[in-house]
């Protein structure tokens, strides 16, 4: 018998990925204990090296983390990291060099949450291709926490202006989640709490339709910044029904054209020091192997 699928299940719409998160760090040092000793992440070997920015790898992921006036994103980065026990024991290993900082980190049912020197907080999940995919290392989501009734206005501005399949959720409390790519997306969740004034961080994605996005934010006003070629900026996201502001975050957008799109990302594995090295283990598996392919 001929098998039967669901194609939709494989659409991904103009978005294909969701690159990097971007926050100011205003000490460096403090930045690597937690992002590349605590969580285990890897810095980039080949791009901004100096003490003004650092890329970090998470899989195809990024955190850029350029130095100035510390910024705190509205909501947690969620990321998938293998092994809990040698995280906690990674993030127990930096505390005492992070005290007197915001930094912390906790255990929950199915995450262990970290914060960064500033307040960033950061999900780490245990592999999981159900909930994230066959990632061992990477960035699933981002979520926002946004005003009580925005999430259904939030799902029309990225389906309408971007292109870009969401959905309105009822469950866990109210979330937009718009898809960013294969197995990541943003989610924006909706809270009664008062939120801080935003000061400036921004998330990444690459799109395939760049121009009929750019048309259609350039008609509302919604275009905040012309960085080349391959890339634009806008950080207002409204109701396309009425323009009513809703939310802000700056989205630096690429094209799927961009010179840096799809670029090879170093990923060592922590596991490995000085006292367990063995060669041809220094690099992280970031994809389950082929025994784990999902057979839908």
């Amino acid at each position: 018998m001929q098998p039967s699928f669901d194609r939709t299940h494989e659409d991904l719409g103009n978005a294909i990925h969701l690159e990097h998160v971007n926050v100011q760090v205003p000490d460096q040092r403090l930045a690597t204990l937690f992002y590349v000793a605590g969580l285990g992440l890897t810095r980039d070997p080949y791009l901004m090296v100096s003490d003004g920015n650092m890329w970090v790898n998470v899989g195809r992921g990024q955190f850029h983390l350029p130095s100035g006036a510390p910024q705190v994103l509205r909501g947690h980065t969620g990321i998938v990291i293998a092994g809990r026990e040698a995280l906690l024991d990674r993030l127990a290993s930096v505390a005492k060099k992070l005290d007197g900082t915001a930094f912390a980190f906790s255990e929950h049912n199915d995450y262990v949450e970290a914060v960064c020197p500033w307040g960033n907080r950061v999900r780490c999940h245990e592999p999981d291709a159900a909930r994230f995919g066959r990632i061992t290392l990477g960035i699933p989501y981002v979520e926002f926490e946004v005003p009580a009734g925005t999430a259904q206005g939030i799902c029309a501005f990225y389906r309408e202006v971007m292109g870009i399949p969401a959905e309105h959720r009822n469950g866990d409390g109210t979330v937009a989640r718009a898809r960013m790519g294969k197995d990541q997306y943003l989610l924006f969740r909706e809270t009664d709490r008062p939120q801080p004034d935003y000061d400036g961080h921004h998330v990444q994605m690459y799109i395939t339709d760049f121009s009929g996005p750019y048309r259609r934010l350039q008609h509302r006003g919604l275009v905040s910044q012309e960085d080349n070629q391959y890339q634009y900026r806008f950080r207002d996201i409204v109701d396309p029904a009425d323009g009513r502001h809703l939310f802000t975050v700056e989205h630096e957008v690429r094209s799927a054209t961009h010179p840096m799109y799809l670029r090879p990302l170093v990923n060592r594995n922590p596991a490995v020091t000085n006292r367990t090295y063995a060669h041809g283990h220094e690099q992280w598996d970031w994809a389950m192997g082929p025994d784990q392919f999902d057979e839908r």
